[in-house]
């Protein structure tokens, strides 16, 4: 169904971009990287004979005028991700999932064992932008935010319920967990560095 990947950063300046009145230098200077991105992907979807209502590179220009020209269009998620890949860490890559429904089997069967239903799988993977963007009209591309800060607290939660859990279950409960324990020992160096990447974003296209 879709590759699901995760990257780290500060949130804050990607809602910066798209609401700043004057840009900075290196604001302009991101700016420019992302609409490169966008052209791209417009280019990979006409190579696989994909046609979008509002383009990629169009929905980005429109998500930076504040007028969106569409209620129900992928390509304003696809703009926005460019933005954030911009500015964010490296993805890490969680692999290609054919089943979109079957987080939501994991969640069941987690939350029936006590984690809470905010730190399951399909509650961070797919709760949404974190701004309002246009639905995109169909299951992908999806997109989920995180607090760095409660990753200790995600990685607590599962491995209390591991030893319990279905083996498949247990499996993608697994895939999860190594990248958030080595989020949560991040959290701990970014406090201490004073720095300010406070966010996981996690994307399935």
């Amino acid at each position: 169904m879709g590759n699901l990947e995760m990257s780290t950063g500060d949130m804050r300046d990607v809602i910066r971009l798209l609401t700043a009145v004057e840009r900075t230098p290196e604001q302009e200077r991101v700016l420019a990287v992302a609409r490169d991105r966008c052209a791209q992907i417009d280019a990979r979807f006409e190579a696989d004979d994909i046609t979008l209502d509002v383009p990629v590179a169009q929905a980005l220009e429109e998500l930076l005028d504040g007028s969106p020209t569409a209620d129900m269009e992928p390509g304003y998620r696809y703009a926005f991700q460019a933005l954030v890949a911009v500015q964010f860490s490296d993805t890490y890559d969680l692999g290609y999932w054919r089943r979109l429904s079957w987080f939501h089997t994991v969640d069941e069967e987690m939350t029936g064992h006590g984690v809470p239903a905010d730190l399951a799988p399909a509650a961070l993977l797919f709760a949404g932008p974190p701004i309002r963007l246009p639905h995109p009209g169909d299951a992908l591309p999806a997109m989920g935010t995180f607090p760095a800060s409660r990753a200790a607290e995600l990685v607590e939660a599962y491995e209390a319920v591991l030893d319990r859990l279905d083996p498949e279950v247990r499996e993608t409960a697994e895939m999860l967990l190594e990248p958030m324990r080595v989020e949560a020992g991040e959290w701990e160096r970014t406090k201490q560095a004073g720095r300010t990447e406070d966010t996981v974003f996690f994307w399935m296209h």
